[in-house]
Formats: structure tokens, sequence, C-alpha cells
């Protein structure tokens, strides 16, 4: 109701008009919340007479009835329950218990469509017709003028209301079940009626929403229904303002788009507005949004719930804050929604998601499933419990023990309807110790596995006495690790036993990571990048690993101005090498340089003319002939400062130590004098300035070649990869072991330990959340995987999974939301497709909703999926 700001009825409520039965059809199918009626008698007003009839006619509403407080029929119909209810009895009905009904009525229509019986007919779910009604308050406090103004509505809108509101035939009786109508009867001189006088003749507003027709214009009504196509599929909005009441018609997310009238099967498809970047936060709570046991639970009295007292929680904020935009989204005929209130409050309780960045859907489904069970945790003083040793009792036993004891703690809709519990078992490495736990989960998130595998190119580069470039395409799985990488690379390049390979990744002719962790993913190695691996000695390992980085300069004009800079090429070169001074640097890079030296004019100026030709150099082997008995480091001369190969060319290189990233030049490299001190234990970061005459007097294209990991126009495109989401759920499952970050305490050994880790479903949820993990992350790469997952969306059937059944459980699920997310991991966007019913799906992509074939809902974007 809303009213002027003297009136003392409380803002932001709305009082619905339905036909009686169609609301007890709905309220006798749920327990009822107690709430008591007041019933109201419909008779004519006096009409005005004599020579100013026809003035009266002109600026008097054109229908207008008194509604009279009726004591004893009240008390008779509670005594016969529905006695005397005829087809010509309406109920005014609060918000919520409106909400409830009409939900009830279309999920009935729903079942009716699937074959099911209901007791409520396709007739009764009639169409909603928006009106404004203006509440006069008279001295006479013992009934109320009620008039329907016919300038606030459209003519076909206002030609049913006349029809609704008819008094020339038979009675009609309004039952109030909302007490906002009895708010206006008093006996007393209260606030309202010395407000209402001083008004002289303002009326107090009453914003009444009107569904259904009734029984006598329900033909009329079907007949009139192409009437309202002029509309355009919106929906009237009616708000009273001021002394007036103005009338706005609006377009609505939640208008039909067949293009005829709303029904109620429409409820709920209300956009979010995008507020710079927050698709990601508009997917997942559309997903919240049409949970159905959380709909509910939302649209009733949910705060009674709420917990202030919880530190764990938000003190009720984010709860409130939910429930307040859903209520929104379940408005009949809402406009996209602006979610700033919530958006407010999760970036005051959750810093990460403040600003307009994007961030990931998931996490903040996560944080908002565990943010609304602490607000609404029925525990007020969470116990503390102990889990006993299984002591080789039955799992069922200890399962139940778990679950009692996590209950004890966290009682709320979210664990009512969201939290499962699987089975933890733990292998020893060494004692073989077995230990088993039963843990609570929200969600399931599971790895994409592979069934295919990845080429992949990668240079191989050996430095000594026979410098060897080569290029290697090996195939690795393509959920392998890089231990993986390096077994093929080994076996392909015929790596020797006293051999090593360091990989590492080249971009702009510089090293901008080494990829040395062997569990590191392949899916961080993307098909773009260029990688190097380095054949070292492992005898060699304690000498300083030198990488030495090429640059040359490069001229170009700017906006005219000819400019210069230096600029990195060439594939840079390492090895294990002692060096002590500057010489020891010259003389180790001159012996590196020495295969590709052009030995006159004629060899240097071929070599010009194939450079440009020259794309990839395979298997290029150059020796270079020693002096027997030389003691060698990684195949260099122990003392390699040979000032022979310095003498008979024009010195024209300069040395400077840098960065790891060969972006800074620190300070010049003298020749005579000893190194400095480098900030990188065991490495030293050279960089090599080339004058444009030793350009002339090297063959610099033999290693300036490096192919990409992947190159689709070499093979053509790749299929895209589908796994189905059971491959999915069995590769969660599956035992491994855990990683040397992860040891486990072995109450065996009593120390930490290595070990196996296998999980199984235990214990499954009403509403199962699936997340499907896309996004990979290390501490230089973000990678999203493409795979297409086919899953099941009428049939998901986890019985095989179950590692406990009580032969009371259902394990068939059926899909009825999807978080999507299409785009890489820089950008992309967020949407939802929700299930509606029958076979209808809608796609909500911020603040724009339209209907979607449900086959068409299975892509490569899905990542979070809703099960119920």
């Amino acid at each position: 109701m809303d009213t002027q700001p003297e009136s003392p009825v409380n803002d932001d409520q709305r009082v619905y008009f339905v036909p009686y039965r169609w609301w007890k059809e709905a309220q006798d199918s749920a327990p009822s919340d107690g709430k008591s009626a007041t019933l109201y008698a419909v008779a004519p007003a006096s009409s005005y007479g004599g020579p100013m009839k026809i003035i009266n006619n002109i600026f008097s509403p054109d229908v207008a009835f008194n509604l009279r407080r009726e004591e004893e029929s009240l008390s008779q119909s509670q005594e016969n329950g529905e006695v005397g209810v005829s087809g010509r009895d309406y109920a005014l009905v609060p918000g919520d218990i409106w909400l409830q009904a009409l939900k009830w009525h279309s999920n009935s229509k729903a079942a009716a469509k699937n074959g099911k019986s209901f007791s409520a007919t396709d007739e009764d779910i009639a169409d909603v017709y928006p009106l404004q009604l203006r509440l006069s308050v008279s001295q006479e406090t013992s009934s109320l003028g009620v008039r329907i103004s016919k300038k606030d509505n459209t003519v076909e809108c206002f030609r049913r209301a006349c029809k609704i509101f008819s008094v020339d035939t038979e009675p009609l009786r309004i039952w109030d079940l909302s007490g906002q109508t009895a708010l206006f009867f008093s006996n007393e001189n209260n606030k309202m009626i010395k407000d209402s006088q001083k008004q002289s003749e303002q009326d107090l507003l009453l914003e009444l929403q009107v569904y259904g027709l009734s029984d006598s214009v329900k033909n009329k009504a079907k007949k009139d229904e192409m009437s309202m196509h002029y509309l355009n599929g919106s929906s009237l909005l009616m708000n009273g303002t001021g002394s007036g009441i103005t009338s706005n018609l609006t377009r609505s997310s939640s208008s039909c788009f067949s293009g005829g009238s709303c029904e109620a099967d429409t409820l709920g498809l209300t956009g979010l507005q995008n507020l710079g970047n927050t698709c990601f936060m508009n997917s997942a709570l559309q997903c919240l949004a049409h949970t159905p046991k959380l709909v509910d639970y939302f649209l009733g009295d949910y705060k009674r719930e709420i917990n202030n007292d919880n530190p764990l929680g938000m003190n009720g904020e984010i709860a409130s804050a939910f429930g307040d935009l859903l209520k929104k989204l379940w408005a009949p005929g809402a406009s996209p929604v602006a979610p700033r209130t919530f958006k407010l409050k999760l970036a005051h309780f959750a810093p990460q998601f403040s600003g307009f960045n994007q961030h990931d859907s998931q996490e903040v489904l996560a944080f908002l499933l565990d943010g609304l069970h602490e607000d609404l945790n029925r525990v007020k003083n969470k116990p503390y419990v102990e889990a006993k040793d299984g002591d080789d009792r039955p799992d069922e036993e200890i399962a139940d023990e778990y679950w009692d004891y996590h209950l004890a703690r966290n009682d709320s809709i979210i664990v009512d309807v969201c939290q499962g519990q699987y089975r933890s078992t733990l292998v020893c490495s060494v004692c073989k110790k077995v230990s088993i736990m039963f843990d609570p989960f929200m969600y399931l998130s599971l790895p994409l596995p592979s069934t295919s595998t990845r080429s992949m190119t990668l240079t191989v580069m050996k430095s000594g006495s026979d410098i060897q470039i080569s290029s290697f395409t090996i195939t690795v799985p393509k959920d392998g690790r890089l231990e993986d990488l390096i077994r093929a690379l080994s076996t392909a390049c015929s790596l020797e036993a006293d051999e090593t390979l360091l990989v590492a990744e080249v971009y702009n002719n510089r090293i901008i990571r080494y990829l040395e962790d062997g569990s590191d993913s392949l899916s961080l190695i993307r098909d773009g990048d260029r990688l190097v691996a380095y054949r070292l000695h492992k005898a060699t390992e304690e000498a300083p690993l030198v990488v030495i980085t090429h640059q040359q300069i490069d001229e170009h004009y700017t906006y005219g101005k000819l400019t210069s800079n230096w600029k990195a090429f060439g594939i840079p070169l390492a090895a294990h090498c002692r060096v002590l001074k500057g010489s020891d640097i010259r003389s180790f890079y001159l012996q590196l340089l020495t295969p590709f030296l052009v030995q006159n004019k004629a060899q240097a100026d071929e070599h010009n003319s194939d450079r440009s030709s020259t794309e990839v150099c395979t298997d290029m082997e150059v020796s270079t002939d020693m002096e027997p008995g030389d003691t060698r480091v990684n195949g260099f001369s122990e003392s390699i400062a040979d000032e022979n190969t310095a003498e008979h060319l024009d010195m024209e290189f300069h040395f400077y130590l840098s960065d790891d990233k060969a972006t800074v030049k620190c300070s010049e490299i003298v020749i005579n004098e000893p190194l400095q001190s480098t900030e990188i234990p065991g490495r030293l970061n050279v960089l090599v300035n080339w004058s444009p005459k030793m350009l002339e007097q090297y063959n610099t294209s033999l290693f300036s070649s490096l192919p990409e990991v992947f190159k689709s126009g070499f093979f053509g495109k790749r299929p895209q990869e589908s796994v189905s989401l059971y491959k999915c759920l069995e590769a969660f499952l599956k035992e491994e072991p855990l990683g040397p970050e992860d040891l486990w305490f072995c109450p065996g050994c009593k120390q930490h330990r290595q070990a196996t880790k296998k999980l199984d479903l235990w214990r499954l949820p009403e509403i199962l959340v699936i997340h499907l993990k896309r996004f990979s992350y290390s501490r230089f790469l973000k990678n999203k995987l493409e795979t297409y997952v086919d899953f099941p969306t009428h049939d998901l059937d986890l019985s095989s999974y179950m590692a406990f059944k009580d032969g009371k459980s259902s394990y068939r699920y059926m899909l009825y939301a999807i978080s999507n997310h299409y785009g890489s991991m820089g950008g992309g966007h967020y949407t939802a497709f929700v299930h509606q019913g029958a076979d209808r799906w809608y796609d909500f992509d911020d603040s724009h909703v339209s209907p979607i074939s449900q086959e068409k809902i299975k892509t490569s974007a899905a990542y979070v999926l809703f099960y119920r």
C-alpha cells in the first residue's frame, strides 16, 4: 500500500484483489498461516441527481461503491467453513500470500501439462490487471467509499474493472486477509481521520493489484483477450503520488513473449541491470532466485530466523538484502531491477567483490551460500563437538555421527536444501594406515578430464663444442603435467643419462619464465607460447647458469623523425659455465657464436639472401674443432679466454648485467675486471649489444626462428573436445596421491606423510550444485578450458556413484538452472539459463530476458549447473 506521507499505513506494501475460491484452493494445499479475515459487503454508492448530475458525472469517477464490515456474516462464515462463498466473493491478500498462491497455481498448471491431476482449472489462472483504487475516508467511519477513476486506466482495463466491481446484480463480498483495509475503520478520532479532514477531499491511496475475473465475465474476458495486444506485452504499473494518481506504461521483463497477455507462469522473469561488470553476480543471483525451496522460503517470513548474534554471520544483512532482492524479482509486472543495495552489501562483507572488475560467478555463489547459511543459522550457541575415532565401527554409524555433529552447529535453510556429505578415505603411503572421515559439502567442484592428447612443438638447444638447435613435436595428455612433457621430450631428443632439460618460455626474444615444477598442469601452456628446452649437463649444475640475451639497434620513424632503440633478437643462449671476470663472459659468448660465423663475403651475401626465407631451423648441427686434452666444462674449455678468437675479429660487442627478464640494463661488464655479484644466486643474466658490423659477420637467422607450441594453420582446426558429466564425476571421485604440499599427519606414523585420497558420495542434498573447473590459475598464467561437457537435463542418475544407499532417497536429478561464461579469462561475459516449467527455458542476460529452446542450453559455456 502506497499512501500519502500523513497516512499511518506502512510504506512499501501492496494489497492484491483475487477471487476468493482461487486463493482458497492454494491455501488449502498448504498449512494455514492462521491469519484471520474481515468480511465486507459491497453496496452501490449514492449517486447525485438533479441538475448537477451532468457536472458530477464529468468530475466524479465512473464507479463508486461502499465497503461495510459484516460482523455477523463473518462469524457465520467462519463457523460454516465455505458455506455462503460464491463466485462473487473476493479476497484482499498481502503480497507474500498472493505470490505463494500464484506460484502454486502456476506449478499446478505446469503439472497438468505433464499429465498430473490438480484441482485448479486453466480458467482459474487468469490475467493480471493492475488497477489503482482510491479510498475515501468519510466522517462515517463504519464504511469506506471506493472509487475507480476511468482516466487512470486504459479503456479495456477499465471496462473489465467495471465488470469486476459491478454491484447491480448479485451481492458482492470481499474478504480482507491483509488487515490493511481495517486500518481505515476506526471508532476513535485518530490522526488519520483528522488528517483526512485537513486534506479537503484529497484521497488516501491504496495501491491494489487486481488478479482474476469473476465467473460472470470469464467468457467476455476470453473474447476481449485480443484487445490487450496493443499493449505490446507490457504491464501497467499504477503509482499513486502526491494528491493525484499517475499512470505509467512500462516495459517489463516479465511481459509475455508471445505478444499476448501475461500469465501467472511468467512470474520471476525479471532481469537484473548490469551496474558495470556485474554480470558474474547477476548470473549467480538468477540461478539462486529460481531455486524452488529458496524462493518459497525468502518470499515467506524468513526474517524470524535471522541470527543477529552469529559471529560468523553478517548481522543478517546479506540475508535481508538477498530476500528483498528476491521479492523484487518475483513481483508481478516488475521492470529490470538494479541490485545496487545488494552490491553494496556484498562489497562491504566481501571486499574482493568491490569495485567494478569482472569476477567469478562460482566464487560469489560460494560466498553467498555460506553467508546466507550463517545469517540464517538456527543454532544460536554452537556447542563444541569433537569427532570420535571410527574404531572399526560401521561406516553408516560413523557417517550419521558426523552428520549429527554438523547439524548441532549448522542448521539453516541452506543446510536443509543444499548440503550433502561425502566420505574421505586416506591411506598412509608408509604404514598403510586407513583413516575415514565424513565431511559436508555445499557444491561439487568437478575437474574436466581430457579424453584426447595434445601436440606440442618445442625448440631444444644443446650448447657446447657441437651446438644443436632442433625442433621437436611431441604428443602429451591434454590434462597432463609438465613432467609428462619432459618425459616425452627427453625420448624425442634422445636425452643422455647425464643430461637434464630446462624448459623456458620466450616472449619477444626474452625468457619470461622457467617451467621447473613438474606438477604444473600443461593447461598453463597456451598454443601461442614459444618454448625452448636447454640441454644441460648434470655434472656442471654447481657452476652458474649463464643466460645471454642478444640486442641490436632498431631504427624507425616516429612522426617523421628517425628514432632508434635497442631491441632483443634471436633465441637466448643458456649454459652452465664458471666465469670470474669480463673476459670469461666474452670468450664464452664467442665460442657459443662460433658455429654461426660467416667466413667470407660471398657466404655473407648468401646468408643475407636466405635470411628472409628461413622460417624453422630443425636438426641443425654445427661443430667446432678443439685441441685434444682440453679440460671442458659443459663442453667448453675450462680456461675459455681465447685471445686468438678475438684477435681476428673487430670486437664490437658490449656486455651488461641485467635482471632475470633481460629488460633492465645494469652495470656494464668490463673485460679485464672481476664480475660483480648477481642478485639471483646460481644464475647470471647478461645483455649483449650487437653493432651493425657484427651482425654482418654472423648468420643470426640460424638461431632466430622459434615456432609456436601449436600452429592451427599447419594442422587445421581442432575438433571441439567433448566429455560427459559422468566422466567429470569419476575423475573427481578417483583415488589419487596427495602432493608434497598436502602432507597428511598419519596417526600411525605420528608424523606427516604423503597419502592417497579417495572420495565417495554418501549423502546427497535436495539441490545439487555442480561447478565445472574451467579456470586454472598459476603464478604467471590464467587459463580457461573450452571443453564441451555433455550433461543430462532430465535424468541425472547418481545411484551408481553412491557409497551408501538408504533405500529411501532418490538419486535422480533434473536440471533447472545454468550459469554460463563466454569468452576468455581476461574478460568474458556471464549469463544464466533458467527452467520455468514444462519444456520452457529462458535466457537471463543481465536486464534482457528471452525464451530459449531446450536444444540450445547445452554449450561449452556451461560453468555452474543447478539440479533438483
